[in-house]
This record gives structure tokens, sequence and C-alpha cells, in this order.
């Protein structure tokens, strides 16, 4: 009876329609056809059964009942039993219908990168002494 208004309206992609380039949707969006290139939206994205993004896509929520193949980032990943998601996620959660399909790899924040060799550098406060040595080779055996 009450349903919360949508700000800002839907955007449909008809399953005719192939749309190439950099995408930004300000409403939610159902996808019916095939987007190839960057889409980003702050709102909600469908990916109905036919339908197809190839790229990267930063969104609020994800469902996804057809394909969606690339690099993603968003809140809430949702794959349907008909959907398949091939590429990176970056998401918080995640939910996979029976038949629905992940095929990659999903990380969950930064990758933290290692220091190079020339700045991990062991640090060394005083050299063992021989009787130090044979110490600790003892309690290790």
């Amino acid at each position: 009876m009450f349903r919360k208004k949508r700000s800002g309206g839907l955007t449909y992609i008809a399953q005719s329609s192939t749309f190439t380039g950099d995408t930004e949707f300000t409403a939610e969006a159902l996808i019916a056809g095939k987007l190839s290139g960057n889409v980003s939206s702050s709102h909600n994205i469908t990916i109905e059964q036919d339908g197809l993004i190839e790229g990267k896509l930063h969104c609020a929520e994800l469902r996804v009942s057809g394909t969606f193949k690339g690099k993603l980032n968003c809140e809430k990943l949702n794959i349907t039993s008909t959907g398949l998601v091939d590429g990176e996620v970056n998401c918080q959660s995640m939910e996979i219908f029976e038949g629905g399909q992940f095929i990659g790899m999903r990380v969950r924040d930064e990758v933290a990168f290692l220091p190079s060799s020339k700045e991990a550098k062991p640090e060394i406060k005083q050299p063992l002494n021989n009787d130090e040595i044979e110490d600790a080779e003892l309690s290790v055996s």
C-alpha cells in the first residue's frame, strides 16, 4: 500500500540495445541489453536474464540474473539462479542462489603492498656472541 518512493526514476536498457563507452546512471537501472565500458551509479543496478555488462562497474547494489564480466565494486552482490559473474569483485556482502555462478576472485579491502627490498631492511641491534648462538641452537633442538 505505502511504498518508498524511488528518487530519480528508473533507467531501462532494452534487450535490443547495445551501448559502448562510459555510462553513468543517476537512478536505479534495469539492464536487459548490453553495456560495455565503465559503468557507474550511486544506486542499484539489475542485470536481467538476457542482459550483459562487460567492463568496470561501480554501484550500490548489483543483482545479476544475466551476465557480468569484468571488475565490480559494490556494497552488495546478489547472483540469482541464472546469473553469472566472471571477474574481480570487491563487495561487503555476496549472495549466490543455487545455480548462480561466480568465476573469479573476491577482494574485501585495498591490497596492502609489501615494502620493496630496498625499504625492507632487518633491524640489528647487537651482534650475537658465540655463547648466545650455541644457547639458541640448543633451545631449538
